[in-house]
């Protein structure tokens, strides 16, 4: 400023005698160092024009006038003869901006603020403007509690009349809150009214909360929640007559006190309703949540009037405004309440439109709407739409507005903005493998499919041993009212011929056709027709509950090369004598009381209900659906499968919940049909089951099949280094007791005595008593008829991620079994329903929501486990969420 002053008493005062002592009459205006600013903005703003007489006073305003522009530096006014002559030199102007050193403030909050001053790219540079930018930075960082932040501008000079701008800052650290105080609270210790700060003083765990730290806005906050406390409690005239904030010399500690005035405390008298009301008065009373007698809430006022004003909405007054007015009797200590009504006009819905659903069309949003153009607008009615939407899975957030029709005052348009996020899955996979080969596969659900709302999947995978494929198609619309229909197809083929990896193989396909209708808002009712073939091949080693044993092997005899045609015609005549077939006191199994082929008819019934916020990764409501599926008269194998599945949502906070899941299952057999198909069991463990054990291995196991041996004992070898057999003759008579039975062919007796009299286990071949051979060393999940599962997960939001609608993490403890109430005389692990043999897991669990589907981590700790179950610490799931 001085330097202006200067240049303007140069310029007026000490410019040449002719200009300063001696009127002219101006015949033109001439402008000299003009680089940025155009020639007419100087023009503009000269209060002298050609033709006017020059004097001191004149020429004093035009200099004024030219330096309160801002734009220029310097200024000087000369006389050309009658020609006035204006040099100015322009102020630079600013090319660019550079933050240094910010962390606890994002760049583009702290160039937003340097806007809202006057500072930003393309301006011209104040040097004032500096100074109060460097204020109001350091005004923000106060705010924060960083009192010990500073805030340096650099200006850096460059061509053509242009500044770069470089801001130094150094946040310092945020100031500890040492203590806080409450001064003149009566009715509530202080401890008790501290605890509803999100501030506190540094204590043992603040390095990990950071609740130490001091922040104006959380202070505020704060003082708003102990006003929120004793005016919900009846002290009406409460009041925060001062607050202090003291800070240290050092600036690194932080003292609060506030001063409060807790006054009387006041109840509810009479309630009464006024003004306009539309609405018959007993009905709106239901919604009255502060009634006579009761302690004064400020917070059951505010609910009372939303209350009313949602109801008033339902009936088309969106614009309806309720008012809680207090009548305060300080005699009685009374408060008497009347909420007056002023519904405005009703409003209608001029245009209902979708914003965001850049791949889902119109016309599957609009038909979830429940409220209707040109029909009178109802707010439960639009709220039900988003929540509609959000159900529907396809989208990551629904936002609703209703702003009013500009130039009526009875029409509101809703607009619904969504955020679209992945609504299925792709995958492919390709692996070998020792035993199996080549594995190809590649599978697509898509649950909107071309942004039509319709579901279609498609599912091939290739390999030595298996081929399958499935494809299946769901219209949730086929009618205007929401009957849903559906089929699916799929042919599923397993050969053993290639590798023996399995006790049975299978060759099944299948179709079926389903119908959804809906009951209400919530409520679905289903009914699925089904029809399968299921041809079942048995392996050389197929368990006892399939195919009972001992038996002989399907293509080998007993005739063993090397013996002379008698020897081997009398070896014969021995065999035949042995029951090679399974004992009478041994369970048949599945397939020698059933046949191998089996054509099925299912008829499914299902019930479900759902009010989940959201059809994908849900916070909040539940679900359960019922399903009944029966293998009707008429199908080769008759049995019945009853399925119950639900989850609840349970908030604790507004970040924390906790999700109560459980899972029940029981099916048998019917009719001619003894117990429910081995391959219609069910399983437990993995994902969406107990995890932390691996998938469907929880449960019944399979007892091992067991078969004659085909060779006789080797006694040892001649000189030619030819085998010497035992003779076949005596081995199968060492096989009788005294009395000529034969009890060596038991290899599933509990207990057998070796020659050498030790103890021998059962499927052990050791000894001359056994005859038979185990043909699996494992024991292979079986599964069961009755399921039992479930669990509970506490979920809750990944710190530093922005987005938690498309990720959830839980911490979770599972628990559940498979058990069987027609458990095989020697099967392993098989049990009836006892809650002592439910197995347990605990650990923490990761869905994130991909472009690929959801992909699921968990890591898990299993307990309980039993002899014969397989755990699993990590496992992962593309395409499944937990």
């Amino acid at each position: 400023m001085k330097k202006v002053n200067v240049i303007l008493l140069l310029a007026v005062l000490l410019s040449p005698a002719s200009l300063v002592a001696d009127s002219f009459t101006i015949s033109d205006i001439r402008i000299e160092g003009l680089q940025r600013i155009s020639a007419g903005s100087v023009f503009s703003v000269l209060p002298v024009n050609i033709g006017d007489s020059s004097n001191p006073e004149a020429l004093r305003n035009t200099a004024r006038s030219l330096f309160a522009t801002g734009n220029f530096n310097d200024v000087k006014l000369l006389r050309d003869g009658d020609v006035l002559v204006v040099q100015v030199v322009e102020r630079p102007s600013i090319s660019e901006i550079n933050l240094e050193g910010n962390k606890a403030i994002e760049s583009e909050a702290l160039l937003d603020g340097l806007k809202s001053s006057g500072l930003s790219e393309g301006q011209v540079l104040k040097r004032s403007t500096l100074e109060g930018m460097r204020l109001e930075l350091q005004r923000q960082y106060v705010a924060q509690g960083r009192y010990d932040a500073t805030i340096e501008a650099e200006v850096v000079e460059q061509p053509r009349n242009r500044v770069g701008v470089n801001i130094l800052i150094n946040e310092g650290n945020v100031a500890k809150i040492k203590g806080i105080n409450i001064v003149g609270n009566e009715a509530f210790e202080s401890d008790e009214l501290l605890d509803l700060f999100e501030l506190q003083p540094s204590g043992l765990f603040s390095f990990i909360s950071g609740d130490d730290k001091y922040s104006r806005e959380k202070l505020k906050g704060d003082l708003e929640k102990l006003e929120s406390w004793y005016l919900d409690r009846g002290y009406i005239k409460f009041d925060i007559e001062s607050t202090q904030v003291s800070i240290t010399p050092d600036r690194k500690a932080v003292y609060i006190t506030a001063n409060v005035a807790e006054g009387e405390q006041y109840t509810v008298d009479e309630v009464e309703l006024s003004g306009d009301l539309v609405v018959a008065e007993p009905e709106m009373r239901k919604f009255l949540l502060v009634q006579q007698g009761q302690m004064y809430s400020q917070i059951l006022v505010t609910q009372s009037e939303e209350f009313i004003s949602r109801r008033l909405g339902n009936d088309g007054y969106t614009f309806a405004k309720i008012t809680g007015i207090p009548d305060i009797d300080e005699k009685t200590k009374t408060v008497d309440l009347k909420f007056f009504v002023d519904p405005g006009k009703r409003t209608y819905v001029r245009r209902i439109q979708f914003r965001g659903n850049t791949r889902t069309r119109d016309d599957v949003l609009r038909r979830e709407m429940r409220q209707m153009e040109s029909a009178t607008a109802s707010n439960s009615k639009i709220q039900q739409g988003r929540i509609r939407l959000q159900r529907l899975g396809y989208f990551k957030t629904v936002e609703v507005e209703t702003p009013e029709v500009p130039g009526v005052d009875d029409q509101i348009d809703v607009n619904y903005t969504v955020e679209e996020q992945p609504s299925g899955s792709i995958g492919a996979s390709v692996g070998f493998a020792q035993g199996t080969g080549l594995i190809l596969g590649a599978n697509i659900q898509q649950n909107n499919f071309l942004g039509t709302g319709k579901r279609v999947g498609i599912g091939i995978n290739f390999s030595d041993f298996q081929r399958s494929a499935n494809f299946s198609y769901v219209n949730p619309y086929y009618t205007e009212d929401g009957v849903s229909r559906g089929f699916s197809v799929f042919y599923r083929q397993t050969d053993l011929d290639e590798v023996n990896v399995a006790s049975y193989s299978t060759d099944v396909y299948g179709a079926s056709m389903n119908f959804g209708y809906p009951l209400s808002e919530t409520q679905r009712l289903g009914f699925s027709l089904g029809v399968q073939r299921t041809d079942i091949t048995v392996g050389v080693g197929a368990v006892q509950e399939i195919k009972a044993s001992p038996r002989p092997i399907d293509g080998v005899t007993t005739v063993i090369d090397g013996f002379d045609e008698e020897l081997q015609a009398d070896t014969l005549r021995a065999v035949e004598e042995v029951d090679f077939f399974p004992r009478a006191d041994l369970p048949l199994g599945f397939l020698d009381q059933n046949g191998d082929a089996f054509n099925t008819f299912t008829v499914t019934t299902s019930w479900s209900q759902s009010t989940l916020n959201r059809g994908q990764l849900a916070t909040r409501g539940g679900s359960q659906s019922l399903a009944l599926e029966v293998a009707v008269p008429g199908s080769d194998v008759q049995y019945y499968k009853l399925s119950y599945s639900g989850q609840i949502f349970v908030p604790l906070t507004q970040s924390l919940t906790l999700r109560f899941r459980g899972e029940l299952g029981y099916g048998d057999g019917y009719g001619s049909t003894e117990q429910l198909p081995f391959f219609e069991n069910y399983f437990a463990g993995g994902f969406g089951s107990v995890r932390g054990f691996k998938t469907n291995t929880l449960g019944p196991r399979a007892t091992p099949a067991v078969q004659y041996l085909t060779r006789f004992p080797q006694v040892g070898v001649d000189g030619s280094g030819v085998p010497i057999f035992d003779n076949p003759l005596s081995y199968i008579e060492s096989l009788k007791d005294e009395d000529g039975n034969f009890v060596g062919c038991d290899p599933l007796a509990p207990i057998r005595q070796s020659e050498e009299g030790e103890d021998i286990p059962p499927f052990s071949n050791t000894g001359r008593l056994f005859c038979g051979q185990v043909f699996a060393d494992d024991f292979r999940p079986f599964g069961g008829n009755v399921l039992v599962e479930g669990g509970v997960e506490l979920l809750f939001p990944l710190p530093f991620i922005k987005d938690q609608n498309s990720m959830r993490t839980a911490f979770f403890i599972d628990f559940g079994n498979v058990f069987s109430s027609d458990c095989g005389p020697y099967q392993p692990g098989c049990k009836s329903v006892e809650l002592g043999e439910l197995r347990y897991s605990f650990g923490v669990g990761l869905t994130w929501i991909t472009g690929f589907g959801p992909l699921s981590f968990s890591l898990a700790k299993p307990f309980s486990e039993g002899e014969f179950d397989e755990t699993e610490i990590f496992q992962f799931s593309l395409g499944q969420v937990f």
